[in-house]
């Protein structure tokens, strides 16, 4: 056979490399937040992780999506899933690693919530489908713990576990329980209130009672779960309910899955509509109190859409760098051409920034007890779910467009990234939901303005653009609009990051990173002295 040509300029893939030890930011944040505790084992989740086996798993698991089984060969309704092999090796290690529930553990450590935030990011790169089963059983457990009706309360040891078991067995059989949500209706959308689906009293009207749900749900997550949180119409209002898959007696309950989603990105993971048929649901809390309970776990299932964003914003840029490290061009290296390295400069700055704010927001959910911290949580987990999922589709296709036509063919990791990006925004409330509550919060708590006051006062003439930003987000905050909710949703997280940086950042690198975030001008070219150490930091080099 003839030859037609040679192949070469063609960069490796990047594989087999320590997402942990890589990322100097994560590293740095993990340490100044209580979690110095973890590092060994972040190292070698990172280790294996970056993995050329398990980079496979997670495309396999997205190659091959989860069948509905609806009936079985006589006819028996079965409303049963089938997912590839690669889904349930990545559940086991997310759930090994307590992504799931490492801060609720009794023993949990000063900076767990921290830790965990660390390897959400860390298992995001790889794949996110399987994350979304592991958030909502992180948001749902601490409302389980508090309010699991008697009769279910041998389910909280596996709810704690470290175990994956995807058996469809009666709960206290198993070594490890997943939870899910059912809130959206095809009418309502974020509008709960306007819910159809009806909820009787079987017997008493008491929380922790039994009582019939009739009516269905347009997006049931995870439908392969133990148990699901939903909310009905009861007759004192929308009421959450803890609806087992398997009744206590063993028989299933009547929730009957009509199909699954054909959704553009989170292709791994099963979204379904169901129908409840007379299901079976227990009450939790008090009847007309369903979306006071459902919001004690929204917080943290936002906050992981954000985590999750950043990861896929983090991953695309290795991918990004790792290429422009080997790839030439008129003799030199991409990473070498001046335009190339500003751009990939510019996203350095941009993740460390990210990196630094998420960590600072991990921090504050760990301290439940300090007023403030419980007021910075709120406030900028939904600024931040706001601004850095909206931002995570324009950071990949740049990150695309840096691997040219390569990076747009499915054989590269970027098109699922980028197909897996606009999930996050989405989910949990879209960004304007997000940005009308970082105004519910600026209202109802007038203290959250003197708490920003303190911290951003606090670094006051370390930076102009910061100083200009500040003096003009304090005279909109004074009469906050609605039609302004974006805007000032999008200054308060630029300010908090600055705020970070300026506090604990390299002043050179923290600088640059205000003139590029905060400066009314328009960004300004990074320096090659800062641009080098950017990027060093970025391999953690």
């Amino acid at each position: 056979m003839s030859v037609t040509h040679t192949v070469f300029n063609q960069p490796r893939p990047l594989s087999n490399s320590n997402l942990f030890l890589s990322d100097t930011p994560l590293r740095e944040a993990v340490v100044r937040f209580d979690a110095e505790w973890d590092l060994e084992l972040l190292a070698s989740v990172g280790q294996q992780l970056g993995s050329s086996e398990s980079l496979e798993l997670g495309r396999l698991a997205n190659a091959f999506p989860p069948e509905l089984l609806r009936y079985d060969a006589r006819g028996e309704r079965l409303d049963d899933l089938r997912f590839h092999p690669a889904w349930h090796l990545l559940m086991q290690g997310l759930c090994a690693n307590r992504v799931h529930n490492l801060p609720w553990q009794a023993d949990a450590r000063s900076g767990a919530f921290v830790a965990r935030a660390a390897r959400f990011i860390l298992h995001g790169q790889v794949e996110s489908g399987t994350l979304c089963p592991l958030t909502m059983t992180f948001g749902a457990t601490p409302l389980l713990q508090a309010s699991l009706p008697p009769l279910f309360a041998d389910w909280l040891p596996p709810l704690l576990s470290d175990r994956y078991d995807a058996h469809l067995q009666p709960a206290p059989q198993k070594r490890g329980l997943l939870i899910g949500m059912g809130m959206t209706e095809k009418q309502g959308g974020t509008d709960v209130l306007s819910n159809t689906t009806r909820a009787e009293p079987i017997a008493a009207r008491a929380s922790g009672e039994a009582w019939r749900l009739v009516g269905h749900k347009w997006f049931f997550s995870v439908p392969q779960s133990d148990a699901h949180l939903v909310l009905a119409q009861a007759p004192g209002g929308i009421s959450c309910f803890f609806l087992p898959r398997l009744l206590p007696d063993g028989t299933r309950n009547a929730v009957r899955i009509e199909r699954l989603k054909d959704k553009l990105g989170n292709r791994s993971n099963a979204s379904s509509e169901v129908e409840f048929d007379g299901a079976i649901g227990w009450l939790l809390g008090e009847e007309g109190e369903g979306v006071r309970q459902i919001l004690k776990m929204g917080g943290y299932t936002r906050f992981d859409c954000a985590l999750g964003s950043h990861s896929l914003m983090r991953r695309a840029f290795s991918v990004a760098l790792y290429h422009a490290h080997q790839r030439q061009v008129m003799g030199k290296t991409l990473v070498e051409q001046p335009l190339m390295r500003q751009l990939l400069c510019q996203q350095a700055l941009q993740l460390e920034g990210q990196t630094a704010l998420l960590m600072r927001i991990a921090h504050a959910w760990s301290q439940p007890a300090d007023e403030q911290q419980r007021a910075y949580a709120r406030l900028f987990t939904s600024a931040a779910k706001f601004e850095i999922c909206k931002n995570a589709t324009p950071f990949i296709a740049q990150a695309m467009e840096a691997l040219g036509g390569i990076g747009y063919c499915e054989e590269s990791e970027l098109p699922r990234l980028y197909r897996e990006a606009p999930v996050n925004s989405i989910w949990e409330g879209a960004g304007n939901v997000m940005c009308l509550d970082v105004l519910r919060v600026l209202r109802k708590q007038p203290a959250v303005t003197e708490m920003l006051a303190a911290q951003f006062d606090g670094v006051k003439g370390l930076n102009r653009h910061f100083d200009s930003r500040w003096r003009q987000l304090r005279l909109r905050l004074r009469k906050p609009q609605e039609a302004q909710a974006r805007e000032i949703a999008s200054q308060l997280l630029l300010l908090a990051t600055g705020q970070q940086l300026l506090t604990t950042l390299e002043p050179p690198l923290a600088d640059a990173w205000c003139r590029q975030h905060l400066d009314t001008r328009g960004a300004t070219p990074i320096a090659e002295a800062v641009g080098e150490r950017l990027l060093l930091r970025a391999t953690g080099s």
